[in-house]
């Protein structure tokens, strides 16, 4: 199940959910709480988006979950302190490449929070994107290590109708043949919903 929290204070370029700067309504964590266990999943991730700025009701919310029995998500830019979130929680963490526009706001002191159950997110636009998160792992010693490393391509902003890979602004299949040639310990990571549904629904 999905929390998507209202605010970002960044401006991807290739940005899906800009729906979340604005809108959604207010809840009170109790009835956040209602809501998910009303909800027959056991995994809830906090999106936005970006969670972390509402970082104290966030831990809070987690922490509760986690006492419920709950595995516990957050998706974040990376930018935000992870210190406030409990251990326990999986952490999806972006690091933000050129091509989004964003590229330099990572908190690197992030990674020394981070457990093997966590992962790193590169989402990818191109050669550049792809040259530059490469040389981020290897700065960073992050290989055979750590957190897994996920590689996503951007979608084309605004996609919608065609379910297809063509919609991707890096084809997976080239993203794919560059992982193998520079044996990469990385996971090719594809937004599946977007290729079950029509990519601009959703809720799914």
């Amino acid at each position: 199940m999905f929390v998507r929290l209202t605010g970002c204070n960044l401006r991807c370029r290739w940005c899906d959910t800009e729906y979340a700067f604005y809108g959604g309504r207010r809840m009170s964590g109790e009835a956040v709480l209602e809501a998910v266990r009303a909800y027959p999943c056991r995994t809830v991730e906090f999106t936005g988006g970006e969670p972390l700025l509402q970082a104290p009701a966030v831990a809070s919310l987690a922490q509760t979950l986690l006492d419920g029995g709950y595995t516990v998500m957050i998706e974040t830019s990376g930018e935000r302190d992870l210190t406030p979130l409990p251990e326990a929680v999986v952490k999806i963490v972006d690091v933000k490449c050129p091509g989004s526009g964003e590229a330099g706001k990572f908190r690197d002191a992030n990674l020394t929070r981070l457990q093997p159950w966590d992962e790193l997110k590169f989402v990818l636009s191109d050669r550049a994107d792809y040259d530059f998160a490469r040389a981020f792992i290897a700065q960073h010693r992050l290989s055979g290590q750590g957190p897994a490393l996920l590689f996503s391509p951007a979608f084309v902003k605004g996609a919608a109708g065609e379910r297809s890979a063509a919609q991707c602004q890096l084809d997976p299949a080239q993203l794919a043949a560059w992982m193998l040639a520079d044996g990469l310990s990385a996971r090719l990571s594809l937004q599946i919903h977007k290729f079950i549904w029509d990519p601009a629904r959703k809720g799914v």
